[in-house]
């Protein structure tokens, strides 16, 4: 008999992300990633609810609201310019940039509008604001190891 999903336990997934209102797919992960349940894993509080007491095999989808998923659009993250000002293999939409602030944090941007002589970044998640369905399959659950539940995660999974 399969575990049920609970606190400390090791639980491996897969999943889709669909915008609501478009049904598009916005990302899929189809190799397996994992989390320690219950142990502050950085993982959506309602995806983590659904998948209480779930096994192996289970499919959960979870409606999340931009409160509940990656927020609302914060305007102090995107920054418009003379496009005659910023190098040219970023003149396209959808280009990355990266900046480091005075604390040498690194931030990827992206460039998500051109007009008007004007070229506007966007260092905001490409998901906020936007109402979102995750559909998780789980793949495995097994009782996590002291060590993954003292570091909160999975052995040998680095912190993101």
């Amino acid at each position: 008999m399969s575990q049920q999903i609970s606190k400390n336990k090791f639980v491996q997934f897969t999943y889709r992300i669909h915008n609501e209102a478009t049904g598009e797919v916005v990302e899929q992960v189809d190799m397996p990633i994992s989390y320690v349940h219950g142990a502050d894993s950085g993982m959506f509080e309602k995806i983590e609810a659904a998948l209480e007491g779930c096994t192996a095999g289970d499919e959960v989808k979870v409606l999340l609201s931009p409160e509940e998923g990656f927020g609302e659009p914060d305007p102090g993250m995107m920054f418009t310019d003379d496009i005659a000002n910023v190098p040219e293999q970023y003149h396209q939409i959808g280009a990355e940039v990266e900046f480091q602030n005075d604390a040498g944090d690194v931030k990827t941007f992206i460039v998500s509008k051109i007009e008007d002589g004007k070229l506007t970044v966007d260092g905001n998640h490409p998901l906020a604001g936007k109402t979102i369905v995750f559909t998780v399959n789980v793949v495995d659950v097994r009782d996590a190891t002291q060590q993954e539940i003292a570091e909160g995660r999975p052995s040998g999974q680095m912190l993101h």
